[in-house]
């Protein structure tokens, strides 16, 4: 079986992730795109709703094409100049979509000072990584809160990318950080942006369709692995649960994970005052622990490294 540069790079991308994260001093393309949506929906979002609607059909695509093409150009052109350096651009551009290490050091803020019995640091590290109320949360829902954001941002953080960078190499997975980001900037349900990031937050659905499923059964997968996995009812527990989450792709990780370690996820959540009644996923075996946070870590990385052998395999037999 022969080794395609496609894998190689991808190695090297996630090697990068791993010994050096997300450094303050690195220039990252993300905030050159959040920029850029910025700028456009300040001047495009107004209006009616069907010209609001209209313009956020194009501020999608004006995005995501930028990013495309200018992605792309920058490869082509490093290729031609020397084949050493459009590898390291493609490897660095990937890097830059990917965050192994990132979604790692931000569960161990909380978990760290939550295993210290300081539960307000706990909270105030939790209120930084999801956008419920964390103020009075017990110690439970903060872990609860912990491992799912850990599962779902499995998909948007690590395997999509991967995913898309496999398929297209740098500049689709720098298109995909574009989708995930003007749909965490215009895809939400509110007044403001239910019609003018309409398009923004169906297209990410689309994108992550496929990477989340995968990403299940690489949890599963990786689950041999680890000790004390409960994989008959994880399946059974995603079968019956992962269809309920407000997203149709998010509940296929946070359902695996659920029932993997026996756990429930979902329930009540409040933002901003306001009540939210998510969808209970799991079966309540034992009430959640700290150790919680780390069992989700380790199966976060399980299921990024079978993710990665899974599409190594696949490209290498095309």
């Amino acid at each position: 079986m022969v080794v395609s540069s496609s894998v190689i790079i991808l190695c090297m991308a996630i090697i990068l992730d791993l010994l050096i994260g997300d450094p303050k001093w690195l220039p990252h393309p993300v905030i050159g795109i959040g920029k850029l949506i910025l700028l456009l929906e300040k001047r495009w979002n107004a209006g009616s709703s069907k010209r609001r609607k209209g313009l956020g059909i194009l501020l999608t695509f004006t995005v995501i094409g930028t990013v495309y093409v200018l992605s792309f150009s920058m490869v082509l052109l490093a290729f031609q100049l020397h084949i050493a350096l459009g590898i390291f651009l493609e490897a660095y551009l990937i890097f830059t979509t990917i965050a192994i290490n990132g979604l790692r050091e931000a569960a161990l803020r909380v978990y760290v000072p939550l295993s210290q019995g300081d539960y307000p640091a706990a909270r105030y590290q939790l209120s930084m990584i999801v956008g419920r109320d964390t103020q009075d949360l017990s110690e439970s829902e903060i872990v609860r809160g912990t491992v799912e954001t850990l599962a779902e941002n499995t998909v948007d953080g690590i395997t999509a990318p991967l995913f898309w960078a496999f398929v297209g190499g740098a500049p689709l997975a720098m298109a995909y950080r574009a989708v995930n980001t003007l749909d965490s900037m215009v895809g939400y349900k509110n007044e403001k942006f239910h019609d003018f990031g309409w398009a923004s937050a169906r297209l990410d659905d689309i994108a992550n369709w496929l990477p989340a499923r995968i990403t299940s059964v690489s949890f599963w997968l990786s689950s041999m692995f680890i000790k004390g996995a409960n994989r008959k009812l994880a399946l059974q527990v995603t079968y019956r649960d992962a269809k309920k989450h407000p997203s149709p792709n998010g509940g296929w990780s946070e359902a695996m994970v659920a029932g993997l370690m026996g756990i429930q996820l979902g329930g009540i959540n409040y933002y901003d005052g306001v009540i939210s009644r998510r969808a209970k996923m799991g079966d309540p075996l034992r009430e959640l622990e700290g150790k919680d946070i780390k069992k989700t870590i380790v199966y976060m990385h399980g299921g990024w490294i079978v993710f990665y052998i899974i599409l190594s395999v696949f490209t290498s037999i095309i």
